[in-house]
């Protein structure tokens, strides 16, 4: 009988996710040994290397690496989105340089010393900051995600998409985000009583606008200025931007340039015609601002290829905005049965969370699925759900269960299951 720690957790060859700490650990030691034990120099070993440089860059060899599905509406050359790339990705911090992008006017150029973040409206005292006011504040950081709602918008049609993972779902990343909080410039200018929603908005072209209720502001919203360690980059948002954590990407306004403070919601057309969930009946849903618990397998996916039957690593991420991911299953056997996979160490609140189960894989057809569920007990709904009472062309907001189908030559599909 196989051991309990590393034997089977559910069918088609799913182990126990202890098998990481028993049997993982052993063979990765084994692996260093052989690789120590080399006798030969190769080429690089013989000669010194290159020059320290001003800043780094990632490794000639890993050109490929780089965002996916990059695309601009029709007549345009910056309005669009470029996604991250999941599937060739690790751990949890999605480098800033390859950060899914969207964008509704391109990356406007600003100047820092010119550009001001204005409050006003509903407030004892409007304010103008710029950046050197805004660095006399004490700063917070948070390692968090950020997800476009129209994410997986790939996963509605009628029939499986053959696309990527990062090309269905990478419209996600997560990083560290540093700035300071609204809650205390808010202070400063003083919100009358009458004021409960601010109303955000961006220096771009489009200057792309959205109502965001009081108490959230109030709870964890930051003006960041840092990601990941370092200032924002333009294309995402650079000088400053609204960060509020587990929300709709849209929200999020990148170039900040003015917080109104108003009694209610704006009804701008990024949260009434766009950004809305229009359901079968003909009501559209407005203001879904938190992101549903949602978990997606990045390896095996498709795109990338299984070799020779044997013992692999099922890896991929789970989030949710409603706090922290509490559990994820995985499934090998197209939803049949389940095991719990192992989390990562670190499991913070609205952030990604990467999650592993071992795999003895048989070299038959099999159909991989993982499944989330968050410390409110939200678990990740199947397609059929996501899609009941959805009108057609509906599109935000999905955070169903992807299913990927492996073939016995070791390719990876997109299936519905």
């Amino acid at each position: 009988m196989a051991d309990r720690d590393t034997g089977p957790a559910a069918g088609n060859g799913l182990l126990d996710r202890r098998f990481f700490l028993k049997a993982g650990a052993a063979s990765g030691a084994a692996l260093l040994s052989a690789q120590a034990c080399s006798a030969d120099r190769p080429p690089w070993m013989r000669v010194p290397g290159a020059p320290m440089s001003e800043s780094g860059a990632p490794s000639e060899h890993e050109a490929h690496l780089q965002r996916m599905a990059i695309g601009s509406q029709p007549g345009t050359t910056g309005a669009g989105a470029s996604r991250t790339p999941l599937e060739l990705l690790d751990g949890i911090i999605t480098p800033s340089r390859l950060h899914f992008e969207r964008h509704h006017s391109g990356i406007p150029a600003i100047d820092p010393d010119e550009h001001r973040l204005v409050i006003h409206g509903l407030v004892e005292r409007p304010l103008s900051f710029g950046l050197e006011a805004l660095s006399r504040y004490q700063t917070i950081s948070r390692i968090q995600f950020l997800e476009c709602s129209g994410n997986s918008g790939a996963s509605l049609s009628a029939e499986p998409l053959q696309r990527s993972c990062s090309q269905i779902h990478g419209l996600v990343s997560a990083s560290e985000w540093g700035g300071v909080p609204l809650s205390v410039l808010l202070q400063e200018t003083g919100i009358k009583p009458e004021g409960k929603w601010i109303v955000a908005a961006g220096a771009d072209a489009a200057m792309m606008s959205r109502s965001v209720p009081l108490d959230k502001v109030l709870d964890d919203a930051i003006v960041a200025l840092y990601q990941n360690g370092e200032r924002l980059r333009p294309a995402n948002g650079y000088p400053m931007r609204l960060f509020l954590p587990g929300w709709e990407g849209n929200m999020s306004v990148k170039w900040l340039r003015t917080i109104k403070v108003v009694a209610q919601p704006a009804m701008t057309k990024d949260e009434t015609s766009k950004y809305s969930d229009l359901q079968d009946n003909g009501v559209a849903k407005l203001f879904t601002f938190p992101m549903g618990v949602k978990s997606v397998i990045t390896s095996p996916s498709h795109g990338l290829q299984m070799g020779a039957a044997g013992i692999y690593q099922i890896s991929g991420i789970a989030w949710t905005g409603a706090g922290k991911i509490k559990r994820v299953e995985v499934s090998a056997d197209g939803g049949k049965s389940w095991a719990d996979a192992a989390l990562d160490e670190h499991v913070m609140s609205k952030c990604l969370t990467r999650f592993r189960s071992a795999w003895r894989w048989d070299g038959g057809p099999a159909v991989i699925l993982s499944r989330a569920t968050d410390e409110a007990g939200n678990i990740q709904p199947t397609r059929d759900v996501v899609l009941d009472g959805r009108a057609n062309g509906a599109f935000y907001h999905y955070n169903g269960i992807q299913a990927w189908q492996v073939r016995s030559n070791g390719e990876v599909n997109n299936v519905y299951a």
